[in-house]
């Protein structure tokens, strides 16, 4: 039986999908809180939030992420770095899905991906879980009634975290599966109630589709200054990194904190809403986000609370150290009402070390934009993938491969030709750790990454006296009001200081044996950048 507003010709059985039981499409926000709250999914928390938790899976799981192989994709997909899961074993995934699914309750959201009209992607997600739906409705933006009517998906995603996968059935891993069809514009997930695989596997999407249209995606947040789109900045980073934090500068207008894309007209934001970590939330540091925690329809997710009050404690990782909280853009109060902004003017690389090596800011050249950019330097923090229980070190090309289907050359090239194109201003930012390693040393003060951002956004960071670092090339300041000079140059605040050379030493060359792989495919100016 179907309930809510849908295309009259794309309902699911006209999509194939046959045999369900109650179809809900396109609830609001209410209607899905209250359908979690009755099925049993999660309770309602202090200001109408939904409390949830994800069982046994509380990060992705991208070792179970697969691309179907066939000729259409076969020279387009980065397959070292993507699974391949065979036509056939796909299409067996498909059919046990779907009968699995028979006579049960499911949610349906059409959304866009993409917040330009000109690239956006129609998606259709179809949920087992209620409040799966309440999540993506956050996380993607919203058609308004009119368009429903005429709603047509590109792509569907399929997500029953009570169907488990077959290994040797369907050609996957375990019994978690999250399997990716470009040919029959199809995403299955099964065997995971992590919700955050919805949003990501639309990020792969686009990420597959859009450098074609000559547009580069991008796993990053942005802003601009305030009543000034074409001040747009641009905030790489892996999760932990401090995207959503330093994006959502109140001085300055947020487009978003997690995925956009770079096009001819310039940044244009893939959602509609934030998926923000929890773990040690400051109201006084972050006002914006925490007070999102006790707002109407907010989904928080895997936190530790008390059964009577509801009262959340941020700092209990017990359940994980990956909790996070979903809520809609507007939220935040200085967000973006378009998602839209110009062709950035500072392109922030934000990486967490955990060696403590490099200064809490560097100036790149576009050469060493790039070659930082490929290699995506920055440690796995606690939580964000399972297994992962303290940082360490990693390189993830262009700040996200779990979701870039095609080479990381290709990406790179983008972006340098943006930049040349546009004029951007790239700098290398370290939230990590200072004065030692991680568990000798100290994090990185989130004041003094605020007062060296904003200095470099309003232009008088440039104007200050800056060294050439010794171990990496590229240019740090020398001072910055507000910030302590030991600060910028890291090897200042060791008490060690051989030690410091040892460990810079080492980083170096695991910076020089992780980019030997891209040298086949860089330029001479980008090459000669390497260390």
């Amino acid at each position: 039986m179907d309930h809510g507003q849908v295309n009259p010709k794309m309902k699911l059985s006209d999509q194939g999908i046959e045999g369900l039981g109650y179809v809900y499409y396109n609830l609001s926000e209410p209607e899905l809180q209250d359908a979690a709250i009755a099925a049993g999914e999660g309770v309602e928390g202090q200001g109408g939030t939904l409390l949830v938790t994800t069982g046994k899976h509380t990060g992705r799981s991208p070792k179970d992420k697969f691309v179907v192989r066939t000729a259409e994709v076969e020279d387009a997909i980065w397959w070292d770095n993507n699974a391949p899961m065979d036509p056939v074993a796909f299409d067996r995934l498909y059919d046990d899905m779907t009968a699995h699914m028979k006579g049960g309750t499911y949610h349906v959201q059409d959304l866009f991906g993409g917040a330009d009209p000109a690239h956006r992607l129609d998606v259709r997600v179809v949920t087992e879980l209620a409040w799966h739906g309440l999540f993506i409705r956050h996380l993607l933006r919203r058609p308004d009634a009119a368009e429903l009517e005429t709603f047509a998906p590109d792509f569907t995603i399929i997500n029953c975290p009570s169907f488990k996968a077959d290994p040797d059935a369907h050609g996957c891993r375990s019994e978690t599966v999250i399997a990716l069809n470009l040919q029959r514009k199809l995403i299955l997930i099964g065997g995971t109630e992590y919700a955050g695989e919805n949003k990501k596997s639309v990020f792969t999407l686009l990420n597959y589709l859009l450098p074609e249209k000559g547009i580069m995606p991008m796993h990053c947040s942005a802003n601009h200054a305030t009543g000034n789109p074409v001040d747009t900045a641009v905030f790489f980073g892996l999760s932990g990194t401090g995207k959503t934090t330093l994006s959502a500068d109140p001085s300055r207008t947020l487009i978003g904190d997690d995925e956009h894309g770079w096009s001819d007209r310039g940044t244009f934001n893939f959602e509609g809403g934030c998926y923000a970590k929890t773990i040690g939330l400051d109201p006084e540091a972050e006002p914006e986000i925490f007070a999102t925690c006790a707002m109407p329809h907010t989904v928080i997710e895997n936190m530790v609370f008390d059964p009577e009050t509801k009262e959340l404690d941020f700092n209990d990782d017990s359940l994980t150290a990956n909790m996070r909280c979903a809520y809609p853009l507007h939220y935040i109060s200085n967000a973006s009402e378009t998602a839209l902004g110009g062709h950035p003017k500072n392109i922030i690389m934000l990486t967490c070390d955990a060696f403590g090596v490099l200064p809490p800011i560097a100036r790149l050249t576009p050469a060493q934009a790039m070659y930082h950019f490929l290699s995506g330097f920055t440690s796995k923090v606690a939580g964000t993938e399972r297994g992962v229980t303290e940082p360490e070190p990693t390189f993830s090309t262009c700040f996200g491969a779990p979701f870039m289907p095609r080479r990381p050359e290709v990406y790179g090239s983008l972006l340098r030709e943006k930049i040349a194109t546009h004029g951007a201003t790239c700098w290398l930012v370290n939230t990590g750790w200072t004065g030692g390693a991680y568990g000798t040393g100290s994090r990185m003060p989130i004041k003094a990454t605020r007062a060296l951002l904003a200095a470099a956004l309003d232009g008088t960071l440039v104007e200050n006296k800056f060294r050439k670092d010794p171990n990496f090339g590229f240019e740090a300041p020398v001072t910055c009001e507000g910030v302590d000079d030991r600060l910028l140059n890291p090897r200042e605040t060791w008490a060690d200081k051989d030690a410091y050379d040892a460990q810079a030493r080492k980083l170096v060359e695991m910076f020089s044996e992780n980019f030997a792989k891209y040298v086949p495919y860089i330029d001479d100016d980008v090459r000669a950048a390497a260390i």
